[in-house]
Order: C-alpha cells, then structure tokens, then sequence
C-alpha cells in the first residue's frame, strides 16, 4: 500500500486530479505495451512514407489548383501574389512529414461533451491556443528572413554530396530532431511515465500546452525542406522586407492548421457525441489516444528527419525503406 502523501500519478486508472491538457490523470494499464506499439507503428511510417508522393504529387497538385497556375514554374510577382502563394503552400503541405506531427493534439480537441454547438465551441478554442503559439513564432521567423534570408542555409540551392551534410540539411535534422524528442516526452507524460512539464503552467495558464504545440507547428518552418516553402523563403529572402516575411510565414503556419481544424470541427460536429461517448467511456481512453498520437508522431519526426535522413546522405550505411519511398 503506498503511503499517506505518496505521488499517485503514474498509477494505472488512478484516477488523480489531471495537471494539464495533456495528463488527465486517468492513466491506462498496459502503458509499456502502448509505448512499444506506438514506437514500432511511429517507425513503420518512416519506412513506407514517401516524400515524392506526398510533396509533389499531393502538394504540388493542391497548390496547383487552388493558384489556378504551375505553382514551381510560375514566378512569384508582387507581394500579394506571395501572401497567397504562402497561404496555399500552407493548405499543401498539410501532410507533409513535419506537419504530421501536429496531429498529436487530437485527442484533447475531441474529448468535449454537450450540444453540438458546445463541441463546436470546445473545439476551436484550442485551435485558437494554438494559433496563440503558432503565429509569434512565424512571424518571428518571417521577420529574420526578411532581413537576412539569403545568407541563411534554407536559401540556398546547392545539391546534397554524398557522404556529407549540407547546412540546410543539418538545421531539418537539429530542429525536427528536437521536436520528435519533445512529443515523445508529452506521450510519456500523457501516460504518466514521466513528469508532466507542464504542471505548474498549467495551474495558472490552463492553455499553455495547447500554446507550446503552436510554438512546435511555427517552429517546423525553421527545419522545412518542402519544395513550395522553400520556393516561398527564397522570395521572401530576395524581397528583404521583413514586414512581407512576417505575412507570408504567418499566413503558410494558418494554411497548415485549416485542413487539421476542418477535420477536427467535423469529428467534433457530426458524429453525434459517439466519439466523444466512445472517449470518455472508460477512464484512460483518452489518456491513451493521446499518449499514441504523440508517441507516433514523435518517433516518426525523429526516426525520419534524423536516422533516414543520415542513411539517405549515406552517411550511415541502411535505414529500411519501402520500393515506393
């Protein structure tokens, strides 16, 4: 029996008080089974995903519709031009292998109850957080490279040697590095494994956690490889106005989040309340569902972004791949 005062918050089905969004307090059993099923699933993904596909055949052709012209062939003219183009970009690179990783904030967008309207309410005001986090950090972004953009290791051009890592390549594999590290912590925090970092935050400022995972999103602009993002960076860079900077990487964090907020408003708004049911029928389901999305996606971000990549710049001799990818 554990004594009076004794910490109770990595016990299965405890039932203790939740200390953020992301620790409920109500923890399933099993935790190590769910950690190496979500690592293995988070792994499994970095073998079959395909870049080429999701980048140019799902994302050149969103971006090619919705700008009515060759998205990477047609130059960018004008401001208002660009501010468009990074809005779309945005929208096309929804599934790109960094944006999956915002996924991980699912399960506390859906565990809402009530009137259809209350979910609708519940479920944008996290969103809204997120944008809190999200869009400082963009625009920050969008400023440094409106000033000095073109001498920054995103702008340039120059072909990956075998063998060697180029500067773009080295600040994609520091930045996602350190994002896939940070959700595979939260999902052990989800599950009470480990302490939950936000415990104290959260005592003041509730939101916080839901305000970092923006930070995360605005920050995979910093590691971004993508075609059409660094398409757009070049053209902010050349512009050297840090103003345009700011709007264009503001609105290209916006157009990564509208798919994910549309998908969540329609799991929260037509299906009635059973997911929702489903959720909180038995206490550490949601607990789960969350631990499982971050542990996925935070050991695909890191597998992919960090051991793929040194095996694709031959650096380490395999990394296993599918024919397609």
């Amino acid at each position: 029996m554990a004594r009076t005062g004794t910490r109770q918050l990595d016990r299965p089905g405890s039932g203790t008080p939740g200390t953020s969004t992301f620790v409920t307090g109500d923890f399933p059993r099993r935790r190590g089974l769910i950690v190496l099923l979500s690592s293995i699933a988070g792994f499994l993904l970095t073998v079959v995903w395909s870049a080429h596909f999701v980048d140019s055949v799902i994302g050149d052709n969103v971006a090619n519709t919705l700008l009515g012209h060759d998205a990477k062939e047609t130059p960018i003219q004008g401001i208002a031009a660009g501010i468009a183009f990074a809005f779309v970009s945005g929208i096309a690179g929804t599934f790109t292998a960094c944006n999956i990783a915002a996924f991980g904030a699912v399960a506390p967008m859906l565990g809402s109850t009530g009137t259809r309207w209350a979910k609708l309410v519940a479920t944008l005001k996290p969103i809204g957080w997120l944008a809190v986090g999200m869009i400082p950090v963009s625009a920050l972004y969008g400023v440094l490279v409106g000033i000095i953009g073109t001498r920054m290791p995103q702008f340039s051009t120059a072909a990956n040697a075998p063998g060697t890592l180029s500067s773009r390549s080295i600040q994609s594999l520091v930045v996602f590095g350190v994002i896939g590290l940070v959700m595979f912590y939260l999902g052990l925090a989800a599950l009470g494994l480990v302490r939950d970092p936000f415990r104290k935050i959260s005592q003041r400022f509730p939101n916080a956690p839901m305000v970092f995972m923006g930070v995360l999103i605005g920050g995979f602009l910093i590691g971004r490889p993508f075609g059409l993002f660094r398409q757009m960076f070049r053209d902010a860079a050349e512009s050297h106005n840090p103003l345009y900077g700011a709007a264009a990487f503001t609105l290209q964090s916006v157009g990564n989040i509208v798919i994910m907020a549309l998908l969540f408003l329609v799991l929260a708004y037509f299906t009635g309340g059973r997911l929702q049911r489903w959720l909180m029928a038995k206490p550490g389901r949601i607990a789960a569902v969350t631990a499982v999305a971050l542990i996925v996606a935070g050991v695909f971000t890191f597998l992919y972004w960090d051991i793929r990549l040194l095996a694709r710049r031959e650096i380490i001799p395999w990394y296993p791949t599918a024919p397609w990818a």
